[in-house]
């Protein structure tokens, strides 16, 4: 099937969610169709449906777009003043690395669940909500026998 620039959206009764309102409520970790929801059961994990209006949004698959983006603003939030403090004062290399490296650990940590909270919710409002994505791949229940160098 070659691909089109028309997607086929469903008709619904509802209207769609804007998408900034959609990923401010990601961002905030509450589903981005109603805004009262959870969206996720733990740090990281996105729950399997919404609690308040049932949307399914366990299949939703963000996988390294989050890390990924979160990286891109915590580099461009703190590399302007690892610039400036370098051109200013000029310290040692292990104050650098004892000042920043904690520093962009904590920033990114702190980035990770907002921002892929916010992914989620626009990958949902584009339809990529994981339903069109095949069906899972299942573990085989025993192992393949092993090859040995004899076999060969």
């Amino acid at each position: 099937m070659p691909w089109t620039s028309e997607r086929v959206v469903p008709a619904t009764s509802e209207p769609r969610t804007p998408a900034m309102v959609a990923m401010a409520r990601g961002a905030r970790a509450t589903c981005p169709c109603c805004g009262q929801g959870r969206l996720f059961r733990g740090y990281l994990r996105v729950v399997d449906a919404c609690e308040a209006c049932g949307t399914p949004l366990g299949h939703i698959r963000a996988d390294d777009a989050p890390p990924y983006f979160t990286i891109f603003i915590a580099g461009h939030l703190l590399l302007p003043a690892v610039f400036w403090i370098e051109k200013a004062w000029q310290p040692a290399m292990w104050i650098h690395m004892a000042v920043w490296l904690p520093l962009f650990a904590i920033v990114c940590t702190l980035l990770l669940r907002p921002v892929k909270g916010a992914t989620l919710a626009w990958m949902m409002r584009l339809g990529l909500t994981g339903n069109d994505q095949g069906p899972a791949i299942i573990a085989a229940a025993t192992p393949p026998p092993r090859r040995t160098p004899s076999d060969a």
